[in-house]
């Protein structure tokens, strides 16, 4: 374990049992939805890679246009 995740389970077993776990279930959704994300984008391999080549073929043949901050 890491001293700055021993730091911070030292400071959460400091509160409630309630506030421990509500912060025990954020920190386990958390974790969960990392890995939903990490295997969505492991199976998206493929299609982002095809996107990436259209969108840099679009810039080659002058398709695209710079983006203004100033206009979002």
């Amino acid at each position: 374990m890491t001293q700055l995740l021993d730091k911070a389970f030292k400071e959460v077993s400091r509160l409630s049992e309630i506030e421990q776990n509500v912060i025990a279930k954020w920190v386990l959704d958390e974790l969960k939805l990392e890995k939903k994300w990490e295997k969505s984008f492991a199976e998206s391999e493929d299609i982002l890679e095809k996107l990436a080549d259209e969108a840099i073929n679009e810039k080659r043949k002058g398709k695209t246009i710079p983006l203004n901050l100033d206009l979002l």
